[in-house]
């Protein structure tokens, strides 16, 4: 007999809307009538609203649309203003940083000055945003781990288009702006750097990544798996462990020889999937600033055979270079 699974479909509960705690003294109120949409109640919760930005979120919501809009009309320009190009072209189209020649200093629009000035509105937004997922935290009463969880990101973002510039003396080392250019820049900085897989913070970076996804695959299928026994009020059980806690427990010291609990699988994936982009910030910060070649220091270091010997032997080109510099 075929049994309930609870993957594809979810039980909506139909009620007043919420409309949440009161807000403390001086911040402005919510605004919209909260209404339910059937189809995102099949994902989550399904009321819209009201919703709350304050000044913090209208001026991350301002300067991120400046940033999209330079963006969007410098592709747009590229193509000689043609929308069907624009459309056609959109995975290709790119709005390039300065040239590397140009240092640090403020460029002309045209040479890379439009980049600059979307990566700072972009920058202000996100840490805007921020800071209003810090402060709603807060005053609701909750922790910060999203925040944090958030600033982990920025880090990354910062690292490419900020940090690691400022210090390889130049903006044309940041990525640009755009799908595959940012994809094509990623693959020619891993070759420029002697392949970005002999970084051990990248592999420590793929690690988490991989790392967290399957923490989050294993959880989620935990919890559907013991829905049926209210596995899915979670937070109720961490403090009045029942049935579906249980068996859950057991079904994971069958399989794998130890359980995580309600509350420590959370924290292992908020660790593994914050670290991916920690760890992988450490190693892009440290590629051509403290390491020019990956591959001989992985050779240097123990981690990769050198070349073979064969004849006519082959050079490294990159050990001529490091020997010029000496």
């Amino acid at each position: 007999m075929a049994q309930y699974q609870n993957l594809f479909t979810r039980v909506q509960a139909t009620g007043p809307a919420q409309y949440g705690i009161p807000l403390p003294a001086g911040d402005e109120a919510r605004f919209g009538k909260p209404w339910a949409f059937h189809l995102l109640g099949r994902l989550g919760n399904a009321q819209i609203g009201p919703v709350y930005l304050g000044w913090l979120g209208v001026w991350s919501l301002v300067f991120g649309t400046l940033s999209f809009n330079i963006i969007g009309f410098n592709m747009l320009a590229s193509v000689n203003w043609d929308p069907i190009q624009f459309i056609r072209q959109l995975f290709w189209l790119a709005l390039e940083p300065p040239p590397p020649g140009n240092g640090l200093a403020l460029p002309a629009l045209n040479q890379g000055g439009w980049w600059l000035m979307a990566g700072g509105f972009l920058t202000a937004s996100l840490l805007l945003w921020w800071a209003r997922t810090y402060r709603r935290a807060r005053q609701l009463g909750l922790g910060t781990h999203v925040a944090w969880a958030f600033l982990a990101a920025i880090w990354l973002f910062l690292v490419l288009g900020f940090f690691r510039p400022i210090l390889m003396g130049s903006w044309g080392e940041a990525v640009p702006f755009g799908i595959f250019p940012h994809l094509d820049w990623t693959a020619a900085f891993s070759l420029r750097y002697g392949n970005l897989f002999y970084n051990p913070f990248h592999a420590l970076s793929i690690a988490f990544l991989y790392g967290s996804t399957l923490l989050f695959a294993m959880h989620g299928a935990t919890i559907l798996a013991v829905s049926r026994y209210g596995g899915d009020r979670e937070i109720e059980q961490i403090t009045d462990r029942g049935t579906a806690t249980e068996r859950a427990a057991l079904f994971w010291r069958w399989t794998m020889g130890f359980n995580a609990t309600m509350e420590s699988i959370h924290r292992w994936a908020w660790w593994f999937a914050v670290l991916c982009p920690l760890t992988g910030g450490i190693g892009i910060l440290l590629t051509g600033t403290v390491v020019d070649n990956w591959y001989l220091w992985a050779v240097q270091h123990g981690v990769a055979p050198p070349y073979p010997a064969i004849n006519p032997a082959v050079v490294d080109p990159a050990t001529l270079l490091q020997g010029a510099k000496q």
